[in-house]
């Protein structure tokens, strides 16, 4: 049996969801070039932002299916690089005489290509593994015990996230310590987040599914990464 798409009405709200999860992922990174402490924990400023991206992965994988969630993460992808090319290219210009701010947007935006390659990376394996075990488990369980599915597939694919992004967008930057402390803040804050928007995540799941008609089980699906 192939993936099938129950119900006849149009999929209205994808693109709705596409505009944000791509805002939120290209925020997040503009974000991250800030370093933040509150109390013992030390992280970047897109930690606070990011996990909704995984949110809305949630929403995605379990409403419309693997393979439309696949789409949405490439064009957040897609526009992410973007982003980083027309930075860079803006940066190289040159700056009108009396503008005197080119040191302090090269510092701040050069940072871009780094914490964006960090970002695509982490984002890529630990989205990629939340979404092929929140569809697995919606197989296994009849798309029962959503609770335990987020949370299942939200541990694991933070976990990968949060330690290659911090690894390849902040080593040899800041001390092993610092790292350290940073993975542990991300990975804590990040779950943390998800878990306190699960009531939220039920909600927007739930009106999705009513107002689109439509549910996916990834039945014989391959998991190709790719789009």
């Amino acid at each position: 049996m192939k993936p099938s798409l129950q119900g006849k009405k149009p999929i209205r709200l994808l693109p709705v969801y596409s505009g944000l999860f791509t805002s939120i992922l290209i925020l997040s990174n503009i974000l991250a070039a800030k370093i933040v402490q509150i109390g013992p924990f030390v992280f970047d400023g897109g930690t606070l932002l990011f996990p909704l991206s995984y949110i809305f992965g949630d929403v995605l994988t379990e409403v419309y299916g693997y393979r439309q969630s696949r789409k949405v993460i490439w064009t957040g992808f897609i526009s992410l690089i973007i982003m980083v090319v027309a930075i860079w290219s803006v940066s190289i210009l040159p700056a009108e005489g009396s503008w005197l701010l080119q040191r302090a947007f090269d510092s701040i935006l050069l940072q871009m290509p780094r914490i964006a390659l960090a970002s695509i990376i982490g984002y890529f394996v630990g989205e990629y593994s939340n979404a092929v075990i929140l569809s697995v488990l919606k197989k296994k369980t009849l798309g029962n015990h959503l609770l335990l599915r987020t949370m299942v597939s939200t541990l694991v694919g933070q976990l990968l996230d949060s330690g290659l992004f911090v690894i390849i967008a902040f080593w040899r930057i800041y001390s092993t310590e610092t790292i350290i402390t940073m993975l542990f803040s991300n990975y804590v804050f990040k779950c943390a987040i998800e878990f306190l928007f699960t009531p939220i995540t039920y909600f927007v799941i739930k009106i999705t599914k009513k107002f689109e008609g439509c549910e996916v089980f990834d039945y014989d699906e391959k998991y190709n990464p790719l789009p």
